[in-house]
């Protein structure tokens, strides 16, 4: 068997290996997952149902989550956070280079050709140490054009645990891509909301400052009568400061949602201005919350969690594949004369092939540190994915108990608003009779006003709640939807 057989038979030997892969064979990592929720379910929340693929006529559609608010400046805002936001620019830069890893990784699949011309005119010195001067001459010339071939034989698979690393680091970053534009679309819908109740907030003093603006007048009317005290007309105008303090208060909050608002679209604060509306209902939606069997599928924080848990794994066979042999395959061939005349002539034709095999025999622990560096990096990544994963099952516990209970406390609110109504208007029909001091008047009408301002601020935090909740639930995301690679 000449040469060139035995290169034939060598090579046909190792490919046959190449389906060896050393290392552990990945397993998601086991984490408790609850059948049902403990949490009793409010009124607008439904276990049963699943976020889909949006069709005309849905209700609960995947992806446009906000939609199910059904409010179309909510809906055109959230739409441009997708568009121009800064932060989720940089993610999806982030996945952009994590796709570019696949590909340099995924090119050692490959063999590698390159070609080096180089042309040399060299003369060595005749004055050298230990150099026979007889054999000097006036200069030699090198003209080489080689094709020069190289693969790296993939027996115990650390190029293939390379590209499914790469590969499942992308899918990680596209997970956290998701998780981002999820968290500002929430941070969004939550700023938008906390605007909306501003706008109540402020119809409701303009209303309470005209209301006391008459109560002034009236405890002047009875002071210029003699029927009534100095001090009441010092106590309305009191009252009457206080809520043009407040009024003003929430005029400068609703100013910074709108300042948020405008940062999470891309756009300077003086380029975005949302009208007020009055009258606007903070009315929660039907919210289809899942089985709690597959709220982890349903999280892309969750799934980029355990990608990286699959990745830590293909590291710990990398390591490994480092204690054996690595071989190599190359060759060259080309044409190299001693000048340009006979260059590419038949007789300046040369050639070369065959494998090359490499070990380290001795590297004072480093394949070892390093590999023992790869199993603690992959138990931290599964201690974080379960982590993770028991935060999610809590986060969404949270934000049912607290629908559950702002629906309760809205309509004990209710309640304690119409009795506080009720009393303001007795003692201020008894303080007009002369019955009764305008301090009780003033004691009714800040009970009254907070009382008020309570039941829009439970508004708020119901509308607060049901989008962590969506957001807690993936906001109509799952697994499927992570790129395949």
């Amino acid at each position: 068997m000449n040469r060139a057989h035995r290169i034939v038979v060598f090579w046909v030997a190792t490919s046959a290996l190449v389906g060896c892969k050393v290392g552990p064979k990945y397993v998601r990592p086991q984490v408790p997952s609850p059948p049902a929720f403990k949490e009793a379910l409010p009124s607008n929340v439904d276990a049963s149902a699943e976020w889909k693929a949006a069709t005309p006529g849905d209700q609960v559609p995947r992806g446009q989550w906000w939609l199910i608010f059904g409010d179309t400046q909510l809906s055109s805002l959230e739409e441009q956070v997708a568009q121009a936001n800064q932060n989720l620019a940089l993610a999806e830069a982030r996945l952009r280079e994590a796709r570019a890893a696949i590909r340099f990784n995924k090119a050692a699949e490959y063999p590698s050709i390159q070609i080096a011309l180089s042309i040399i005119n060299e003369r060595e010195s005749a004055n050298q140490p230990y150099f026979n001067k007889a054999l000097s001459n006036n200069g030699t010339g090198n003209f080489t054009f080689p094709l020069e071939f190289s693969y790296e034989v993939d027996l115990w698979g650390r190029v293939r645990r390379s590209v499914a690393a790469a590969r499942e680091a992308a899918q990680a970053t596209a997970g956290d891509a998701e998780a981002a534009k999820l968290s500002l679309q929430a941070e969004m819908a939550r700023d938008y909301f906390e605007l909306r109740s501003a706008d109540l907030q402020k119809h409701l003093l303009e209303d309470t400052v005209h209301t006391y603006e008459r109560a002034v007048a009236l405890t002047e009317k009875r002071y210029n009568g003699g029927a009534a005290p100095r001090a009441d007309v010092e106590q309305a105008r009191t009252q009457l400061e206080d809520a043009r303090v407040a009024e003003t208060d929430v005029t400068q909050q609703r100013a910074g949602y709108e300042h948020a608002i405008a940062v999470l679209v891309g756009k300077p604060p003086s380029a975005v201005t949302i009208p007020v509306e009055i009258g606007y209902q903070l009315k929660p939606p039907p919210i289809p919350a899942g089985v709690a069997g597959t709220l982890l599928e349903r999280r892309p924080d969750i799934a980029a969690a355990e990608r990286r848990v699959a990745e830590a794994n293909e590291r710990i066979g990398i390591a490994k594949a480092a204690y054996f042999p690595q071989v190599t395959i190359g060759a060259s061939a080309g044409f190299e004369g001693t000048q340009a005349t006979n260059w590419f002539s038949w007789p300046s034709r040369f050639w070369a092939v065959g494998p090359t095999i490499s070990q380290v025999v001795f590297d004072g622990g480093r394949r070892s540190a390093v590999f023992e560096g790869t199993r603690a990096e992959y138990d931290a990544t599964v201690a974080q994915y379960r982590q993770d994963s028991l935060t999610a099952f809590q986060e969404v516990e949270d934000n049912l108990v607290a629908l559950s209970t702002i629906e309760k406390e809205r309509e004990q609110q209710a309640r304690a608003t119409i009795a506080a109504e009720r009393a303001l208007d007795l003692f201020t029909k008894r303080y007009r009779d002369g019955v009764d001091t305008y301090l009780q008047v003033v004691t009714s009408q800040t009970t009254a006003l907070q009382n008020e301002r309570n039941g829009i601020d439970l508004q708020r935090r119901q509308m607060d709640a049901s989008v962590l909740l969506v957001k807690a639930v993936g906001g109509g995301w799952d697994s499927t939807q992570l790129p395949k690679y």
